[in-house]
């Protein structure tokens, strides 16, 4: 599988963003939420894109214990990016950010700016145009990368 997203949700709207990046990254690419991805081995994997909500400031727990539990240098021949969802204000933290700490630990190459999807209000729904804006740069990756 040359891409996978895998994701947290709690309300949908980090979910409806993974699996409009799935859609744009290619025909083999997958959308899974974390609870549901069984640790497999990453050969053949070329990219990996992880996202949460922000919840305190941080991503999600179970995020954090998938991360955790990479080993360094697993990911060293994979692409990688990050993403979260988050209300527009100030304080609202860079989970995206702290994801791809994590992915670059275990090796990974990123090849995307983390970024922020914007929720109107704690549980959504997801701002005008965000949905659109996963999709192009999930595009964007594609391209750069051959994966389309």
């Amino acid at each position: 599988m040359p891409a996978l997203v895998i994701y947290d949700s709690n309300y949908g709207n980090t979910k409806i963003i993974a699996e409009a990046m799935a859609r744009n990254l290619g025909p083999e690419a997958k959308a899974v939420a974390v609870q549901d991805y069984k640790p497999e081995p990453m050969s053949g994997l070329e990219v990996l894109i992880v996202g949460a909500p922000i919840i305190a400031w941080r991503p999600t727990a179970r995020i954090k214990e998938f991360l955790s539990g990479l080993k360094p240098g697993q990911l060293a021949t994979v692409k990688a990016a990050s993403f979260d969802t988050r209300m527009n204000i100030k304080l609202s933290g860079d989970g995206a950010g702290k994801i791809a700490k994590y992915l670059k630990r275990a090796g990974a190459n990123l090849i995307a700016e983390p970024q922020g999807f914007i929720v109107k209000g704690k549980e959504g729904p997801l701002a005008s145009g965000e949905e659109e804006r996963a999709e192009q740069w999930a595009r964007d990756m594609a391209s750069r990368l051959g994966l389309v």
